[in-house]
C-alpha cells in the first residue's frame, strides 16, 4: 500500500543555481551551513526563499571541505565533530531567528552523513551537536543507519530518510561517489526507486537483491545537472498516486 503522506527534502544554498526553481517543489530545505558550501548570505536567501514558499528549514552541516565539497572522508576526534556541527547548527539558526522562522530538523551533509550513518561514534557525536542546541530538532539519517539510533538515544525525533537518484547496497548503505552505478542516470529510474519504496518498503540494490526500508522522506539533490526535472518528476509522480506531500511535524 502507498504511503499516504511523505517529506520531500532537498539540499539547497549550495552554489548549484537553481534553488528558486527547486524550492517551489519541495516541502523541506536542508540548508548549507558555510562548511562544504555556502557563506552568509546564501543562507540568508535560502532561508527567505523557504519563508516564502512555506518549506520547512533544516541545517545542512559538513566538513569543512570545500574543495572536494564535503564528500571526502575526515578523521575527527567526537568533540571536533560536535563543535563542528553545533557552530554550523547554531550559525543557521541565528539567520533564521532574524528571519523570523525556525530550524526544525538537521541533516548531515556528504561524507560526514554516510560516516555517521555505519560508524557509531560519529553518529552519537553528530546527534549530542544536535542536542545541545535543542531537543525539538528532529534529525534526518539514512534508513536502517547508526545515526538514527543515536538520534532516539539522545532523546531526538529522527526523520529515516530515503534516496530517489541515489542507488543502495545490499547492506542498505548508499552506492559509493566514486563507483559508476552510484547514481540513477533518469527521471524514471528514480521514480520507480521512489514509488516502490513507499508502495513496498523496499528498494532493489546494485546486486539484485531487495533491502527492507523505511521511508519517512525523501532526498532530492540540488546540486546534479538535472535537478530540477527530478524534483518536478518525482513530485508528480507521487501527486499523481493521491501521495500528500508535507514536512514532518
Amino acid at each position: 500500500m502507498m504511503s499516504a503522506a511523505i517529506d520531500l527534502n532537498c539540499d539547497l544554498g549550495e552554489g548549484a543555481g537553481c534553488d528558486e526553481e527547486l524550492m517551489p517543489l519541495i516541502t523541506s530545505a536542508n540548508i548549507a551551513c558555510g562548511a562544504h558550501a555556502g557563506d552568509e548570505a546564501s543562507m540568508r536567501a535560502a532561508v527567505r526563499l523557504a519563508r516564502r514558499y512555506g518549506v520547512a528549514i533544516g541545517a545542512h552541516p559538513g566538513f569543512a571541505d570545500r574543495e572536494h565539497f564535503g564528500r571526502r572522508e575526515r578523521v575527527l576526534a567526537p568533540r571536533e565533530i560536535v563543535a563542528l556541527v553545533r557552530g554550523q547548527v547554531e550559525a543557521l539558526r541565528s539567520i533564521a531567528a532574524e528571519e523570523g522562522v525556525l530550524v526544525t530538523h538537521v541533516k548531515p551533509h556528504g561524507a560526514l552523513y554516510n560516516m555517521a550513518a555505519k560508524d557509531a561514534v560519529v553518529a552519537e557525536a553528530v546527534a549530542e551537536a544536535v542536542a545541545g542546541v535543542d531537543t525539538t530538532m528532529r534529525l534526518y539519517g539514512l534508513a536502517g543507519g547508526e545515526l538514527l539510533k543515536a538520534g532516539r538515544a539522545a532523546g531526538l525525533r529522527v526523520a529515516s530518510e530515503v534516496f530517489a537518484d541515489r542507488t543502495y547496497q545490499a547492506d542498505g548503505a548508499l552506492t559509493p561517489r566514486g563507483r559508476p552505478d552510484a547514481l540513477h542516470a533518469g527521471v524514471a529510474e528514480a521514480v520507480g526507486q521512489v514509488l516502490r519504496m513507499l508502495r513496498e518498503g523496499c528498494v532493489r540494490a546494485t546486486d539484485g537483491t531487495d533491502v527492507i526500508i523505511a521511508a519517512e522522506t525523501v532526498c532530492l539533490h540540488g546540486d546534479g545537472p538535472a535537478a530540477v526535472e527530478f524534483a518536478a518528476g518525482v513530485r508528480q509522480a507521487l501527486l499523481a498516486e493521491s501521495v500528500v506531500l508535507r514536512a514532518l511535524k
